[in-house]
């Protein structure tokens, strides 16, 4: 069978950008790692409507990728900050591949605005894909595609 014979609608990929493919969704999430937590803060810095942030907060919420807990400033009222899961977290190293595609193929004349250390050894921090086995994966080592009992075929709507 080729891939194509089968559904892509329920491929692990596109269930995932069925919560992450909107523009904002991921840099509310790289925001949240960094600690911009209240929803002022996060609509000043990004620089999306509120209402948009609202709606994305709440699909992120949804998801069970970011949890809401309320907070209160002395003489003020009751207001909201959002963390992250840890399903939310376990989107690191998407996070971390997104910028590093960013720094390779779209950072300006100066170069990449950040650089990610580890904290504990100060050494740049990147995603790089291993089998099973540990054996670097490059971006042109071959990979076998295996359907799983999740695949489903196609429906056929007219004689091929």
């Amino acid at each position: 069978m080729t891939w194509e014979r089968y559904d892509s609608r329920v491929c692990s990929v596109a269930r995932t950008m069925e919560v992450l493919g909107e523009r904002w969704t991921m840099l509310i999430v790289r925001d949240l790692f960094n600690g911009v937590r209240r929803f002022d803060a996060l609509h000043r810095h990004i620089g999306v409507a509120r209402d948009v942030l609202t709606r994305r907060l709440e699909a992120l919420m949804d998801a069970g990728l970011v949890e809401r807990t309320s907070y209160r400033e002395e003489g003020a009222r009751e207001r909201y900050e959002y963390r992250l899961t840890s399903a939310g977290r376990d989107l690191r190293p998407i996070l971390v591949a997104i910028m590093d595609w960013g720094d390779a193929h779209l950072a300006g004349a100066d170069g990449p605005p950040l650089e990610l250390t580890h904290d504990a050894c100060g050494a740049g921090v990147h995603t790089h894909l291993v089998c099973d086995e540990g054996h670097a994966i490059g971006t042109t080592t071959r990979l076998h595609a295996a359907t799983k009992p999740g695949a489903r075929l196609l429906v056929a709507s007219h004689k091929d």
